[in-house]
This record gives C-alpha cells, structure tokens and sequence, in this order.
C-alpha cells in the first residue's frame, strides 16, 4: 500500500512538474524535452506497477499500453541526454547522430520487448546470437552511453556557467537526477534480474526518491509562488550586494574594463573566470554577477570567444599580417591550439579562418584598386 500510494504520488507530482515547466515556454527546446522526459517517467513509474513483485490487489495490467509504457521507460536515459545537452550546451544544436543513436536505441529494445510476443508487430525470434547481442547488451549499453553523457555534459563548463541558477541546477542534475538514472540504468540492465527480491527492492527506492524530489520541488513551486524550475532558482539564489549595489557594480565595471579589455586579459591562455577575479581582486561571485549582468553573457568562455575572435578577424583581414600562419593568429589571441579556434571562429563568422582572410583580403584588394581609380 506505501508503494501504490508512492507511486500515484510520483506521477502526479511529475506531470505537475512537466505542466509547470512547459507553460514557461513551450516554444523553448529545453522545455519540450523535459515535457518528453516527464512523459517517460510516467511510463517508468506505471510500468513499475504491473511488476510481479507488486502485491496484487494493486498490480496494474497494461495490455496493449505495454508498447508505449516500454518505448517511454527505455527513452528516459536518451531524453535526458538531450535535455541535458539543450540546457547547458549554450547555443548548439543537438547533433543528428545523437538523435539517430536514439532512435535506433528505442528500435532495438522496441524488437526485444516483441520478441516475447511472437504474435506482435514487428516480432522477431531471438534465435541467434547476432540476434540477442543486437537486441540485449547493444541497447542496455546505449542507455548507459547516454546517461553518462548527460551527467558529463551538466557537469562540464560548470565553473563558465555565469547563470547562478543554471549553477544550481547542475548540482542538482548531477548530484541526484543524472546518478539516479546511471544507477538505475546499470543496475537494471547489469547486475540485477527481474525476478530477484533485490530488483524489488531497488524499484521501491527509485520510486520513494522520485516520489520525494518531485513532490518538494512542487510544494518549492507553490510556495514561491512561481513556475518554471529556472525561475524558482533564480527567486532565490540572489548573488549582489544588498548594499551600495549600484556603487558597486559601477566600480567593479570599471576594474573589468581596465584589466579585461585595457589590459587584454582575455588574450592569456588558460585564463579562468577565477583568475581574471584574482587579477581584479574581487570575490568571484561579484565578477559572475557583473559579467552576466551587465554585460549579458551566459557562459564565460562565450565572452572570451568574442573578444578573442574579434582580434583574430582584424588581425586576418589585415594586410601587412597575411603572412601569419592562422595557427600563429589563434595562439597570439589566446587559444591554446587550431582545433578550438577554428570550430569557435567557424560558429561565430560561418566560414574557416581562411576563407574568411581570403574574403576580407580580396574584398580590401578591390576597394584599393577602386579608389586608385
């Protein structure tokens, strides 16, 4: 009964959540993924109650739901990924292989759930050994590949993110979400069978901890009286001083100027939002604030790449420099080697750094012939 009771409590309070969260923005990519994902929990958790180890007064019979709840259980790690990548990876598209490997992910375990129903669509007999690898440890793999790639894309770029709330979430991600799924995926799928006590066992403390986080950050949403995750964090995570905010945002701007952009600060290899605090003696939680903003930047090394590149395409359509290597370009605007320059130059201008030098070049070339006429 406390696990039936656990459960409507985790859907509910999950496709509270999922409501809450696509009614910020249902335009935005991030929220129709954490909609899609929300949708996949609810399968997780319903299918969790057709198990044989429920009691069965209140075991579930899905039936022919069965197909949907399976595509959506399996789906969650992909999802999440994808979630994952949308939220933190500013400004990129999520890549098509990705998208792809989830795809056949889903197709894979679609015919493996199938080929226990010979009658069904798309039923295939595991009768052979190419047959149950494709359809047994390629997709358990996959879901793992996933969640742990999500749980390295929220980590990664942390210490950039200027976003106090995105911070906090990432925390949040990685510290309970993202290991929540990696465990259940590698328990499920590795070391635990479904007929085991232990895999009842494990299943009542997902659906305990799922049922617990979702319902405090529900009552977190109603308390403050606001919707959308990102916006309850950011209610409550002010980082400015109370006090003499304004003098001290304005002094704080003045120091950025002189060492970041009089100085060229940003021209130093390595260089860190932690460092260039040091540089300016401020606490770095003043720096973050002030980056963001005033100056409107969501991830530290976004300001870097802008500065960075705007010195490297003065010094590539300057014609005395058309003898330097675009290598010697990169390193002398502070990248550490061609790869990152070139991919950061290619986003941002939409050509190579040698196109672009061949552009600009030849576009000077015709204005000087054009006036010496």
């Amino acid at each position: 009964m406390l696990l039936f009771s656990a459960q409507i409590v985790a859907i509910v309070s999950v496709l509270l959540l999922a409501i809450a969260y696509a009614k910020t923005n249902i335009r935005e990519r991030s929220a129709r993924l954490f909609l899609l994902l929300s949708l996949g929990v609810i399968c997780y958790l319903i299918r969790g109650m057709s198990m044989s180890y429920v009691d069965p007064g209140f075991r579930l019979t899905p039936g022919a739901w069965g197909v949907l709840l399976n595509l959506g259980s399996n789906a969650i790690p992909g999802l999440f990924m994808l979630y994952c990548y949308a939220v933190f990876q500013d400004n990129r598209h999520v890549p098509r292989l990705l998208i792809a490997l989830l795809v056949l992910e889903l197709v894979l375990d679609h015919l493996n759930y199938r080929s226990y129903r010979p009658s069904a669509f798309l039923a295939v007999q595991a009768d052979s050994t190419l047959s149950q690898f494709l359809l047994g440890p390629v997709p358990d793999f996959m879901q793992l590949f996933f969640a742990a790639c999500a749980v390295y894309w929220t980590a990664r770029g942390w210490s950039a993110d200027l976003v106090e709330s995105r911070r906090f979430m990432r925390w949040v991600i990685v510290g309970v979400q993202g290991v929540l799924i990696l465990s259940v995926v590698f328990l499920e799928n590795y070391l635990l069978s479904s007929a085991s006590v232990r895999y009842a066992q494990m299943q009542a403390v997902v659906v305990y901890t799922v049922a617990v986080l979702a319902f405090v950050m529900v009552v977190f949403l109603v308390h403050i009286d606001t919707v959308g995750f990102h916006r309850a964090v950011l209610k409550v995570a002010p980082f400015m001083p109370s006090d003499h905010a304004d003098e001290t945002f304005v002094a704080d701007a003045r120091r950025f100027r002189e060492v970041f952009e009089g100085e060229k600060s940003y021209q130093e290899h390595g260089l860190t939002i932690a460092g260039l605090a040091a540089k300016m003696h401020l606490p770095e939680y003043r720096l973050r604030a002030l980056i963001n903003k005033h100056l409107g930047y969501r991830n530290f090394n976004a300001l870097l790449h802008e500065y960075r590149l705007r010195d490297a395409s003065a010094m590539l359509a300057d014609p005395a420099q058309r003898h330097l290597p675009v290598l010697t370009v990169a390193l002398s605007v502070g990248y550490q080697s061609i790869t990152p320059f070139n991919n950061a130059f290619r986003q941002a201008k939409g050509l190579t750094p040698t196109e672009y030098r061949r552009k600009a070049l030849h576009a000077g070339s015709g204005e000087l012939s054009g006036g010496s006429a």
